[in-house]
């Protein structure tokens, strides 16, 4: 039986204007992982990633590359439940949400 995971993470440094959601957005489909990302008014990303813990892993592991343009100074990872301040979290796809 695989484990499921949760977590939401918020992604620091240059990392807006340079593709990087649409690169998490890649990155989480091609890992069949669901949830959703989104750019924060502080310049950061935000996102949240559902799915096999093992993919959820990878994918943090690679956000500290992130696409060729960005320069990622810090990724903070905690724990999450499938839920934020909206309610339940979309859990059949990976999305781009409007900005916070």
């Amino acid at each position: 039986m695989q484990s499921v995971k949760t977590v939401r993470v918020e992604v620091s440094g240059r990392v807006q204007g340079v593709g990087f959601r649409d690169w998490v957005r890649n990155l989480a489909v091609d890992r069949a992982l669901t949830g959703w990302v989104r750019n924060r008014r502080s310049g950061s990303v935000e996102l949240l990633l559902h799915g096999n813990a093992a993919q959820v892993d990878l994918v943090v592991q690679e956000l500290w590359i992130g696409p060729p343009a960005s320069a990622v100074s810090n990724v903070r990872v905690e724990p999450s439940l499938p839920f934020d301040e909206g309610g339940a979290v979309d859990l059949t796809s990976f999305v781009r949400r409007p900005d916070a």
